[in-house]
């Protein structure tokens, strides 16, 4: 800045061209800045600041947007998943108006309806684990019960006494199993 009479003002001693000691103990800054100067400089703060503004506003609109998005995936995954149940649904409807028919036909009707039930958890990426003969795997299987069964390799799975559903990360629930102890059984 300038005083009115136009000589630089600094706080230490100006040489005869205007120039003042940086106050870093760098090079001389001219201190006579001119209004064009101070003009530009409030344009390109104002330019900054709209731009800051409107990112900031981009953000917000993101993160809304997002959000919206979430729950509308959200809503068409539920929809699939009943979609693809409402079949079995039907068909256990259809075996309950068939419940006076013979045993067989509605023990073979209730088959079909499980088997169906699997395949649509199968098609949304949990397919049944019911193995027996397999090697008891602690990711894919609780043991409930350990048995001695000479027929079987120690750490064998011999009955599944619940089926589990799905693998890996994608995993419903572990299947529930009966190993083999392998002790006594000769091996």
């Amino acid at each position: 800045m300038t005083e009115p009479s136009g000589a630089p003002i600094s706080g230490g001693a100006a040489d005869h061209n205007g120039h003042s000691p940086d106050a870093r103990g760098g090079e001389d800054v001219r201190l006579d800045n001119d209004a064009a100067t101070i003009d530009a400089l409030r344009a390109r703060i104002a330019e900054l600041e709209d731009r800051w503004r409107r990112a900031a506003a981009d953000l917000d609109n993101v993160r809304k947007r997002s959000a919206r998005d979430a729950v509308t995936q959200r809503a068409d995954e539920r929809n699939r998943v009943t979609a693809a149940l409402l079949p079995v649904l039907d068909n256990l409807d259809l075996a309950l108006e068939h419940a006076d028919a013979d045993p067989q036909s509605v023990i073979a009707g209730v088959r079909a309806v499980r088997d169906q039930a699997a395949d649509a958890l199968a098609a949304l990426g949990f397919a049944r684990d019911d193995d027996t003969g397999v090697p008891f795997d602690p990711a894919r299987h609780e043991a409930v019960a350990v048995v001695n069964d000479p027929a079987a390799a120690p750490g064998t799975i011999v009955r599944v006494v619940r089926p589990g559903y799905g693998d890996g990360d994608h995993q419903l629930r572990p299947a529930s199993v009966v190993v083999s102890s392998g002790v006594g059984d000769g091996r």
